[in-house]
């Protein structure tokens, strides 16, 4: 079993989706916001995973982080519903990255960071169809503003990568790292 240093149900829906088992823990570690998403994105799961295991010493912990990267600077989890318009007309008709970023830490010593990237093309979208959507509230508490599985997905043309990792969870990379998670 597993420990997730995370509250993001779409990290727990993830897990559960192929029969991981495991626990959830929160970290209340102060997440970097500015720098290089690939950065930000590792070093926040990092800090994650190290904060949980230092409350759970003994077995596997997760971190993970997800950031959406454009032009180079990180857009977080917007903080209204204006700063939510604003990302989503930033996006438009354009292409960003999400980077997944996990750690692992074993009996309280950190074996594994990774970061995982993935394309997302925006559709051109208008100021009705951005107020529509920044309507629906899905924004809230979500990097860059939107959910793929969701009503966001109205606002994709297309991905290249890992669809779960713009979920919130790199679940390909994780089981490269630790493939006995899998349930036999």
């Amino acid at each position: 079993m597993i420990v997730l240093g995370s509250g993001s149900p779409q990290r727990r829906a993830i897990l559960n989706q192929v029969g991981i088992p495991f626990t959830v823990r929160v970290s209340d570690v102060e997440e970097e916001t500015h720098g290089d998403p690939a950065t930000v994105a590792e070093e926040n799961a990092r800090r994650k995973a190290l904060a949980v295991a230092a409350e759970v010493p003994h077995g596997l912990v997760l971190g993970a982080d997800t950031d959406v990267g454009l032009d180079g600077e990180v857009l977080g989890k917007p903080a209204d519903a204006a700063q939510a318009r604003e990302f989503i007309a930033r996006l438009a008709g354009r292409t960003h990255e999400v980077v997944g970023g996990i750690a692992v830490v074993r009996d309280g010593e950190l074996i594994h960071t990774s970061v995982q990237t993935t394309q997302v093309h925006f559709r051109s979208v208008d100021a009705s169809f951005i107020d529509w959507y920044v309507g629906t509230g899905e924004w809230q508490g979500r990097a860059g503003g939107y959910a793929i599985q969701g009503a966001g997905a109205a606002l994709i043309a297309g991905i290249e990568g890992d669809y779960l990792n713009v979920v919130g969870l790199p679940l390909a990379r994780l089981l490269d790292v630790l493939p006995e998670l899998l349930p036999t």
